[in-house]
């Protein structure tokens, strides 16, 4: 089970690997168009570890209503859930203010 640190610091890297081989390929120093990971997959990907957490607190919660589950996996599937949200939240305002920025550029 990935620790809430681990899944963000996932999701960070995958957003570091797509500036870095983006960057590459610009310069012609990368791998071919091809192999660059595209924006999409990578939001997808960290949309669907949200949607995995997700899914484990509410099986978690579950579990201890039925009381086949100790208190504290549900507290620790919630704290997971919410970094995991807090993560994409903090991605997608990165995303929001550069793509303003962009808007501001006089061409």
């Amino acid at each position: 089970m990935p620790t809430p640190i681990a899944t963000a610091a996932n999701a960070y890297a995958a957003l570091s690997r797509l500036g870095t081989d983006t960057a590459n390929v610009a310069k012609g120093l990368g791998a071919p168009q091809g192999s660059a990971p595209d924006f999409s997959s990578v939001l997808k990907n960290v949309i669907d570890s949200v949607s995995q957490a997700a899914v484990k607190s509410d099986a978690q919660a579950q579990a201890v209503a039925n009381g086949n589950a100790n208190m504290v996996d549900v507290v620790t599937a919630v704290a997971e859930t919410e970094t995991t949200v807090q993560t994409l939240v903090s991605v997608r305002d990165k995303v929001i203010s550069a793509y303003e920025d962009i808007l501001k550029m006089q061409i």
